[in-house]
């Protein structure tokens, strides 16, 4: 096991491809202290992950 745990949500962003938008949104938050004033970074990532969930659904749609 390493010095460093990897956290598990890290992990499992870092599979969808949409972690670099997952640290905009904290970014922001951090930046302005309101996560209302980030919506725009908000709705990149849930679109981010909405389009792998699609991609998942349409890999496995045919496995029964």
């Amino acid at each position: 096991m390493s010095a460093v745990e990897q956290d598990p949500v890290e992990l499992m962003l870092k599979k969808t491809g949409c972690i670099e938008l997952h640290y905009k949104v904290q970014e922001c938050i951090a930046e302005t202290g309101d996560w209302r004033m980030c919506q725009d970074k908000v709705k990149e990532f849930k679109a981010c992950m909405q389009n792998y969930v699609d991609q998942q659904t349409k890999k496995y749609a045919n496995v029964k």
